[in-house]
């Protein structure tokens, strides 16, 4: 069995259910069309923006949508996806993102990153957005870094936007007394919602559309069962959509019935 051989026998153009799908022809379910939004409002407005969503929810892939619309003249985005670097690790990140060389001290490392903001806002006229990925892994450090950070310019004007993303235990932790200060400084927030039903139906008919076939090809049965074993959540459907579309290739049958969906199911499930 090969990609290719299963590709052949679908009749699909390119492989479905993947990563490479280009920001404009992802599925705009409701969760994904309204958290690009809020990211796209936070980035305009440069305020501290907060999206939450269990794993698998699609946070990261609505930053790539708000991304792909910014004008890339005016905006310098940088995706800061490594939270286990601590604050000097996520400063020089950013430092290096702005085209400096981090400081070897935290004390000079500081002044050098708000410098370098400063320099991109008022030399180069680009905001810089700054894209925290898996910002419920952050120490207390890093999280009082980056309040320190904007606090910068006085709160006279802001010179960047930040937008955490993270799982749910991020929007409870910024209730918390020693990060109040920073969830104070959070002008929006949002929670993404898994897919319904008629969603995750659509959804995946989307997928195998990009991918050449626009006929139906899972069952309601299939779809159902997809729907309730992943919760809704788009990296699951994809993950069980793939081993549905393989065990049918494998039993020799053209349409994904429930039971190939319940042959992914137990696939999935024995990882």
């Amino acid at each position: 069995m090969s990609i290719e051989s299963i590709r052949s026998h679908y009749g699909f153009t390119r492989a479905p259910f993947g990563k490479d799908i280009p920001p404009q022809a992802l599925h705009g379910h409701r969760g994904h069309a309204e958290a690009t939004a809020r990211i796209s409002y936070c980035i305009s407005e440069k305020m501290i923006g907060v999206v939450t969503g269990e794993c698998g929810s699609g946070k990261t892939v609505a930053a790539r949508a708000a991304i792909s619309g910014l004008d890339a003249s005016r905006h310098t985005t940088i995706y800061l996806g490594t939270p286990g670097v601590g604050l000097r690790g996520l400063y020089g990140s950013i430092v290096a993102g702005l085209g400096g060389v981090p400081r070897f001290h935290r004390a000079s490392l500081v002044p050098q990153t708000t410098e370098l903001i400063a320099t991109e806002h008022a030399e180069r006229g680009k905001s810089v957005v700054l894209i925290c990925d898996e910002a419920h892994l952050y120490d207390a450090e890093t999280l009082e870094g980056l309040r320190c950070l904007s606090n910068d310019g006085m709160d006279a004007e802001s010179r960047f936007s930040l937008i955490l993303l993270g799982q749910p235990a991020l929007r409870r932790r910024l209730h918390l007394g020693p990060y109040v200060a920073l969830g104070q400084r959070v002008g929006l927030r949002y929670q993404v919602a898994p897919l319904d039903l008629a969603e995750c139906g659509s959804y995946i008919a989307a997928h195998l559309r990009f991918a050449g076939r626009a006929d139906t090809l899972f069952s309601d049965d299939a779809v159902g069962l997809v729907h309730q074993v992943s919760r809704g959540l788009p990296r699951m459907v994809n993950n069980l959509c793939v081993q549905a579309l393989v065990a049918t290739y494998s039993a020799g049958k053209a349409i994904v019935d429930e039971s190939a969906a319940r042959a992914a199911v137990a696939e999935v499930a024995a990882e």
